[in-house]
């Protein structure tokens, strides 16, 4: 039996997950995307972008001093990096990206890939404007 198929099938899955070395994480990293990044903002959410030396993406979520409790931001954490994993491909590289993510009501995975879509495009992050592709 031939397993060409299925390597393949797992190869194209590792490149989409979201690692450890695509999250922005040291304090001192996060601080510089806030203070030295260009802001891109819109409905609930407000996204600083800063060029890196890694070569590939890298972001955080963070969250204003008022997003509910800790179950509530580990939510919206994870359905952010879901919503940016689908993303990540159309996106372009070497950027340090950092989410400021504000409550406005329910956190879903359709209004996070609209948000981001909104806030990529705003940026000029995308390689090609989706946008306008679907209008």
């Amino acid at each position: 039996m031939d397993d060409s198929g299925n390597s393949e099938t797992r190869r194209n899955e590792r490149d989409l997950r979201f690692g450890r070395d695509r999250r922005l994480r040291k304090r001192g990293e996060i601080r510089a995307v806030f203070k030295e990044g260009r802001i891109s903002s819109c409905f609930g959410a407000k996204l600083f972008v800063l060029k890196n030396t890694v070569g590939h993406n890298r972001i955080a979520f963070t969250f204003s001093r008022k997003f509910g409790g800790a179950v509530e931001r580990n939510r919206c954490r994870r359905v952010g990096r879901e919503a940016y994993r689908h993303l990540q491909s159309d996106v372009r590289q070497g950027f340090d990206l950092a989410l400021l993510v504000y409550p406005v009501g329910k956190d879903t995975f359709s209004d996070r890939m609209e948000q981001l879509r909104r806030l990529f495009s705003k940026a000029n992050l995308f390689a090609v404007n989706i946008l306008e592709d679907r209008v």
